[in-house]
């Protein structure tokens, strides 16, 4: 005995929406046979592909297809009997029960497909009032519109003027008519070329096919689903509403948006997902003069990237980018790097550009400066990072003139808020704000870059800076104590201009650079201990200051020196002990009046100290001290090139101690003081 089927309640029609993968699709209604089930694919009325299980059960059965239907295909399931009695019963004939039952299956199914249809008609509500169903007459709708009057009945309206809608008249003085379709084709819209974005259904190619045929293509608002990468190509725009036009990577297996040549315009988006977010790079032209603004980019692998590519003919320079957020990246917000034998990313401005962890995970860098040669850009941006980054700014090894201002760093780990690589070469900084916990500067490039107002410890650093006029309200020198434990030979690196030195612990050898290594380098040293240990400055290969070593013998003795490049010079100094030179050695003595003092021994014979014309350059204003210091009888006699001595005579000195003290004025030479 066969199980009677059973007719539930309910609508004999299910739908799905395949995922690529799905091949069974159950349907929870009884079918009488096979042919009873309709398989739709989209629109399309299937016959063939799959096969039905089930026909004949009351709970239903299912569809199994031979191929699974693609991604976001969706999938009709209904019931379809034809409207006819196929059996009769005769007068005081027999009657089956299990005729009648299938007689009232097929009448209830039958009743249950009408009153689906009716579901899709256009009708009344059934809380509406009553309104006539009835169209007006044939004569009287003729070349009519159909609409509802003031009772909600229907009745007909004249014609729209096609004229009207055939052109379109801006309002202003001057305004032409122009054809309404040459007016809305102004606008494309990828919605023109099939996209639906409603999150589910894929849009890939109606957004590729509108980018394809417009120059410039509007995303209204929606979520538009996409699986592969989009090409945004030369002289191209996509915009759209803001946060409310969203483009969602179907997975983060390949890049979102490229742009691959020049002079086009990506905007209003946000974008979801994807390996990379946009990728500007020159693969079919010079990727130059692209720009992006007013986009979010969330959770992709990296957020930007420019990228030189393969072909130095084809470089990515001069792209805009502003008022841009990256929010939770994998692995860098912004990237500038190479990844073939192309030029490196150059000259390109960022402007408003933000990175956020908002404490998700990431791998690398708010920016990474990898490879950028010249004059790439960074103002008034931003990096939110959390504790695992590897800086908040990174500058990479092959970078030249990197600029940075306005930058705000922030992590609540020991992130770098910068960190400059070994290799790269004049990277400015201005106005670091540093609020992660790490340096501020993490500088491995041996001190390639300048930075001003950027962040603890070197708040204000400048290198080697060229400036015509300076005004100077407080100056302050960096100093740095020199202590020996037991003495020796100290070179001098110059990295501090004053240098407070003890030779406390034994005798101490200040070596200064050769002065064609320092040359505009000004130092001062001064001597801190009062111990009985020699001090003297030097130099590596050369002469010294004024071409001489100088001993710092006292406490507080201090010089000052400068390099012109060929030579150190003292143009500051007190008490030193070179003020005073020795002379022994019989005849003419030409003192040279770089000292104040001459001893003088005539030990071997006698000595002529012959002073310079009082009227020479090296003479005019100075000071000299001639004393004989030995014990024999042998005369030192002061004399003068011109008036024949101070004060007109020649001052000879006979016994040991006898002194003179003359002075130029630069008519003669005056005496001052002399012993006898």
């Amino acid at each position: 005995m066969s199980t009677p089927l059973l007719i539930p309640r309910g609508t004999p029609r299910v739908q799905y929406l395949a995922d690529g993968a799905q091949r069974v699709f159950t349907y929870p209604f009884p079918i009488f046979e096979a042919g009873d089930l309709q398989v739709f694919l989209g629109a399309a009325l299937q016959s063939t592909g799959y096969a039905v299980g089930g026909a004949g059960a009351s709970a239903g059965g299912a569809v199994t297809f031979a191929d699974a239907p693609a991604d976001g295909t969706l999938v009709l399931l209904r019931r379809r009997l034809p409207i006819e009695r196929t059996s009769d019963f005769g007068d005081s004939g027999p009657l089956p029960a299990a005729a009648l039952n299938g007689e009232l299956d097929r009448l209830t199914a039958a009743l249950q497909q009408v009153a689906g249809d009716q579901e899709l008609m256009l009708r009344y509500a059934d809380t509406d009032r009553p309104a006539s169903p009835l169209l007006p007459d044939r004569d009287l709708r003729q070349g009519k519109l159909l609409a509802f009057d003031g009772a909600g009945n229907p009745t007909v309206r004249p014609p729209v003027d096609e004229e009207a809608l055939a052109t379109y008249i801006p309002p202003g003085a001057g305004a032409t008519a122009r054809p309404v379709r040459d007016k809305l084709s102004d606008l494309a819209s990828v919605k023109d070329f099939g996209a639906v974005g409603d999150g589910l259904a894929d849009d890939t190619l109606a957004i590729q096919a509108a980018l394809t045929s417009a120059k410039a293509v509007f995303v209204p608002p929606g979520t538009y689903r996409i699986a592969n990468t989009l090409t945004l190509g030369y002289g191209r725009t996509l915009y759209g509403a803001g946060q409310s036009s969203i483009l969602r990577g179907a997975s983060n297996g390949f890049d979102l948006i490229h742009l691959p040549d020049g002079y086009a315009s990506l905007s209003g988006l946000r974008l979801e997902r994807g390996k990379v977010g946009v990728r500007l790079f020159g693969r079919d032209g010079p990727c130059v003069q692209n720009a992006l603004a007013d986009l979010t980019l969330w959770e992709p692998e990296v957020g930007l990237l420019l990228d030189g590519h393969t072909d130095p003919n084809f470089p990515c320079y001069w792209n805009s980018v502003v008022r841009v957020l990256v929010a939770r990246p994998a692995k860098h917000g912004v990237w500038l790097t190479r990844t073939g034998a192309g030029d490196t990313p150059n000259a390109n401005r960022f402007h408003a550009v933000r990175v956020y962890s908002l404490s998700a995970p990431i791998t690398g860098c708010g920016f990474f400066v990898e490879q950028g040669k010249y004059n790439n850009a960074f103002l008034d941006c931003e990096a939110n990072l959390s504790a695992d980054a590897e800086a908040c700014f990174r500058v990479g090894a092959v970078t030249d003139k990197t600029l940075i201002v306005n930058f705000y760093a922030e992590s609540l780990g020991a992130v770098p808020n910068l960190q400059l690589d070994a290799g790269s070469v004049e990277t400015a900084v201005t106005n670091l704000f540093s609020a992660a916990a790490g340096p501020a500067i993490l500088d491995r490039s041996g001190g390639q870059y300048t930075a001003l107002n950027a962040g603890y410890p070197e708040k204000n650093r400048l290198q080697r800076s060229r400036i015509t006029e300076l005004v100077v309200e407080a100056l302050r020198y960096d100093t740095e104590y020199v202590e020996p434990p037991a003495g020796g030979v100290v070179a001098l690196d110059l990295t501090s201009s004053v240098y407070l030195v003890s030779a406390y612990g034994g005798p101490v050898e200040l070596r200064l650079p050769k002065a064609e290594a320092a040359n505009g380098h000004a130092v001062t040293i001064k001597r801190t201990d009062a111990a009985i240990h020699p001090l003297m400055v030097t130099e590596v290969g050369g002469p010294g200051p004024d071409g001489r070593s100088v001993a710092l013998g006292n406490r507080y003795d201090l010089v000052t020196l400068v390099s012109n490049g060929a030579g150190w010079w003292i143009v500051a100094g007190n008490s030193l002990p070179g003020n005073a030179h020795y002379h022994e050695g019989s005849g003419l003595f030409e003192p040279d009046l770089n000292q104040q003092l001459y001893l003088v021994s005539a030990w071997t014979g006698a000595v002529e100290v012959l002073l310079p014309d009082p009227a020479a350059a090296h003479a005019v204003g100075r000071t000299v001290t001639v004393k004989k210091a030995d014990t024999s009888g042998n005369r030192v006699t002061v004399t003068a090139a011109v008036g024949g001595g101070p004060d007109r005579e020649a001052i000879a000195l006979t016994g040991q101690g006898h002194a003179v003290t003359a002075m130029s004025n630069g008519a003669g030479w005056h005496i001052l003081g002399r012993n006898p």
